[in-house]
């Protein structure tokens, strides 16, 4: 699924064959419109502008926690990348030039591969545990391993970069006002 590239690196033991030590349990499973990596959108912004919404479920014995969740506009979705390498620490992105270590990118491919997600929340249903999301940019199936609350007022920074990439309107250091 995943294409090794020059200048990638792998880790000498696979995470995934190494002991648990964290005991991470699935909470719940995404529909989405979505069945293989070719088709899923690469991120979250480019998974609203398809227009396809999803369907989280959230297993029953975990369904009580979404108490008051409804009154969340937005939601941080954790999920579990399954399908993704869990080997790779070096990886080579196809729109950059040079290699990068996966803790500096967005990749599914990495040692843990945990998923993040803000989406906006459709609807809910504690009864059935049912969450309906705007967009999702993950295959059907995907895990879930827990949601929490998005809070613009302390989850969004304006003022966040990333050296040498351009974002709208961000505003890089000493060029204030221009």
């Amino acid at each position: 699924m995943f294409e090794k590239r020059s200048g990638e690196k792998l880790l000498e033991t696979d995470p995934a064959d190494m002991p648990p030590d964290g005991h991470v349990v699935f909470i719940g499973r995404i529909a989405s419109p979505w069945t293989t990596r070719e088709t899923c959108p690469k991120n979250m912004k480019a998974a609203r502008e398809t227009g396809q919404p999803a369907v989280l479920t959230i297993d029953q014995p975990y369904r009580e926690g979404l108490l008051g969740l409804e009154r969340a506009s937005h939601v941080i979705v954790l999920s579990w990348l399954h399908h993704a390498p869990r080997t790779l620490i070096v990886k080579k992105p196809r729109h950059a030039p040079e290699p990068k270590g996966v803790f500096s990118l967005r990749s599914p491919a990495r040692p843990n591969p945990v998923g993040l997600h803000i989406a906006r929340l459709v609807a809910l249903d504690r009864d059935t545990g049912r969450i309906d999301l705007d967009a999702i940019d993950v295959l059907d199936g995907t895990p879930v391993i827990d949601i929490k609350p998005y809070f613009a007022s302390t989850d969004a920074f304006a003022d966040a970069t990333i050296a040498g990439r351009d974002e709208p309107g961000q505003v890089m250091p000493g060029r204030e006002g221009q």
